[in-house]
Order: structure tokens, then C-alpha cells, then sequence
């Protein structure tokens, strides 16, 4: 029998890897791709954000995502609007027109999700769901580093708040599901 701790890294690739996969399959038949998908779930979570910033959230290369934001702006789901605060920059907001491709990605996560899922109780998807969410805090507060520059005890960065509210007016979209 596997030591299921000992291989909880190897496990937890193998399920990661699986569900995009997955993911995929269902995306590529609706003419999606997965990078396009990111794009538009992480923009309509971070609206008014730089393009370099959107590169580092989705781990798409900086390239790449100028390559699917001139594809989305022909398409008229995005908007490139000048920075109020630098002029060199643009911040990136979604259009109306990005709410039917979005409902559609949300609707093949949730299918996934569900299929994966499968034969796994409510309270232990909940159990999971908030370990999980436990596990990525724990990661990224390792990864900050502190006031004395050792990482491993989060120090707010004053330089970090959000000014998307101020640049650009957010879809609203339903997000009951």
C-alpha cells in the first residue's frame, strides 16, 4: 500500500495534471483554450490589472498573454484603457461581450469539478476545499518574505493594494454557483 504522506507531492501533481486535462478536452470542443480561459477567469477576479501582472497570475509568459489580449480585444471581450497612474501602462478590463464566453468556462470548471468529485461526500468536498485553501496560504506566506527579508512570516506590503476600482469598472457577473 502507498504511503499516501510520503507521496502527497506526487499525488497531488497527478490530480492537478489530470483535471486540466480534463478541463481541456471539454474547452477545445467549445473553442477554448486553456490559456484564453485563465485569462479571462483571472481578469474577471483582478480587473484593471497591468499586463505583466496578469502574465505572473496566470504563469503564462508575458509574450504569450500579448498574443491572447490582442486576439480578446479584436474579439471585443477585453479592453486595454490608459493607466490613471502610469502613462506607459495599460490596465485590462473585460467587456460585456466576455460575460457569455466566461458563464461557459465557469459552467465546464463546475462540470469537471463534478466528475471528479464523484462518489466523494459534500462534507468531505468542503473538508478538502478548505485544506486546500489552508495549503495555498501556507505556500504563499512561505514565499513572502518578512521585514528582516527571511521568508516564511508574512509581513503586509503597503505597495500591494489593488487599484483596479479606481481604473476600471468591473462586469457584474453571477458568481452564486
Amino acid at each position: 500500500m502507498m504511503d499516501i504522506a510520503r507521496n502527497f507531492g506526487f499525488l497531488f501533481s497527478e490530480v492537478s495534471r489530470r483535471y486540466v486535462q480534463r478541463f481541456e478536452r471539454k474547452a477545445q470542443k467549445m473553442s477554448l483554450t486553456l490559456p484564453t480561459c485563465k485569462v479571462l477567469a483571472y481578469l474577471e477576479r483582478n480587473a484593471g490589472i497591468s499586463q505583466a501582472r496578469l502574465a505572473e497570475l496566470t504563469n503564462i509568459e508575458p509574450m504569450t498573454v500579448v498574443r491572447i489580449l490582442d486576439r480578446m480585444e479584436a474579439e471585443g471581450l477585453v479592453e486595454r484603457r490608459q493607466d490613471p497612474i502610469d502613462r506607459r501602462a495599460h490596465c485590462l478590463c473585460l467587456t460585456s461581450q466576455a460575460k457569455p464566453a466566461l458563464d461557459e468556462i465557469w459552467r465546464l470548471a463546475d462540470q469537471t469539478r463534478a466528475e471528479i468529485f464523484a462518489g466523494v461526500s459534500q462534507a468531505e468536498r468542503t473538508a478538502f476545499l478548505h485544506v486546500l485553501a489552508r495549503l495555498a496560504h501556507n505556500l504563499r506566506v512561505l514565499e513572502e518574505p518578512s521585514i528582516d527579508g527571511d521568508p516564511g512570516v508574512a509581513q503586509p506590503s503597503p505597495g500591494r493594494k489593488s487599484l483596479a476600482s479606481t481604473r476600471c469598472t468591473r462586469i457584474p457577473v453571477d458568481r452564486t454557483r
